[in-house]
């Protein structure tokens, strides 16, 4: 094929994905909209919901206090007259209508506010899908946008292909960074100022017989627990703060304890070498590559123990990693993986080869699977590591 036909091909495929990029954008501002109508909807019922218990409350008081003054009516009939037992007998009907409207329309409000979170839940994901795909479509115009050769002798350069993918590596992380910390000071916060707000009402609501609604606290209490411990762990997938903070041994040593608990797979971390502060994108792939690999542990291996070794050489990153699940044959599945684009092993395979790594795979029926992987630390990566000591 001539290079005139590729560049002309080349061409046309920027032509439609840019077309299509700003397209998806256009949809995932119109789910933003729709988003911020749903929230400001949401706000509304939820204070309408407030403002609609207290009065049923009330209303619930004035009742009882008109069943019982029309039963003092009716029962004496020497201080009262028949004006007075109809007077009475009326407030109480009225009464009793007005709470039946009200407790209709608690009823009402609690199920439109339900619906509305999940409603904000859905559009959450397609803006979340489609900021994804915009994301990788970009990677791949900067790619096509590019000189071509230039781009095939970065990737026959070792040391540039490994650069290359470090950048691409800190790009998301620095991306899954920000949104960590946007949850981290909104919405987690928020959720805790709930949970206390709740408190307070439930013991306000201890001296009274409102039992209904302390129920209904105390529900709402732990549903918001629950958003926040999973806020947390969302938080720790993006990016574990303790990358930054501690370093990658002790990240690692803590999921692996996270994880035995989480999925009651019998776990054991060891490690070897002088431990050392490797660069923040090394760092990152290799967490990112451990975190895969458990995942299909969990996923496919059905094992009842994993154990994760890692070690610090002058040159290079060695992490094993070995479970006792059901295997497979090599030789049949990595083609069949291949062939029904899992992101699995393949997708491990390919972040190494990024990175000039490489991974050895040791796998057979009903034996267990034991994984190697080898990171290169080039003399930039030794250069950074002395800096950041």
């Amino acid at each position: 094929m001539q290079p005139d036909a590729i560049d002309k091909i080349i061409k046309n495929a920027i032509e439609v994905m840019e077309s299509s990029k700003y397209q998806i954008f256009e949809i995932s501002e119109t789910a933003r909209q729709e988003r911020e109508a749903l929230t400001r909807e949401l706000q509304e019922v939820m204070a309408e919901t407030s403002a609609t218990i207290d009065k049923v409350d009330k209303l619930e008081i004035d009742y009882r206090r008109s069943r019982v003054r029309l039963t003092e009516v009716s029962r004496d009939f020497q201080r009262f007259r028949e004006e007075d037992i109809k007077v009475a007998y009326e407030a109480a009907t009225s009464l009793q209508t007005q709470l039946a409207a009200a407790r209709e329309r608690e009823m009402y409000l609690r199920a439109r506010r339900d619906e509305l979170q999940q409603r904000i839940k859905n559009v959450d994901k397609q803006v979340e899908r489609a900021e994804t795909i915009v994301s990788q479509v970009n990677v791949v115009l900067e790619y096509l946008s590019g000189d071509l050769n230039q781009v095939t002798r970065i990737l026959e350069s070792a040391k540039n292909r490994q650069l290359l993918g470090l950048k691409i590596i800190l790009a998301q992380e620095e991306e899954r960074k920000r949104i960590a910390r946007e949850i981290h000071d909104g919405m987690a916060q928020t959720m805790a100022n709930v949970v206390l707000r709740t408190e307070i009402a439930e013991r306000m609501l201890a001296k009274e017989e409102f039992q209904a609604v302390k129920e209904e606290l105390v529900d709402l209490k732990g549903q918001v627990r629950g958003g926040l411990e999973e806020v947390r762990k969302m938080i720790f997938n993006l990016r574990p703060m303790a990358l930054d903070d501690l370093g990658l041994v002790p990240t690692l040593r803590k999921f692996v304890q996270d994880f035995e608990e989480k999925t009651k797979i019998r776990t054991r971390f060891e490690f070897k070498g002088r431990e050392t502060r490797l660069p923040s994108g090394m760092e990152v792939a290799v967490f990112r590559l451990v975190q895969e690999a458990f995942s299909n542990v969990v996923k496919h291996a059905k094992a009842s123990f994993v154990s994760l070794e890692t070690t610090f050489g002058q040159d290079e990153v060695r992490l094993y990693i070995v479970d006792n699940g059901v295997g497979f044959n090599l030789e049949r599945m990595v083609p069949k993986l291949a062939e029904e684009n899992h992101f699995g092993l393949i997708g491990m395979k390919e972040r190494l080869e990024l990175l000039e790594g490489r991974m050895e795979i040791e796998s057979e029926k009903d034996s267990g699977t034991k994984i190697t992987m080898y990171l290169p630390i080039g003399t930039e990566s030794k250069e950074d590591q002395g800096g950041n000591g």
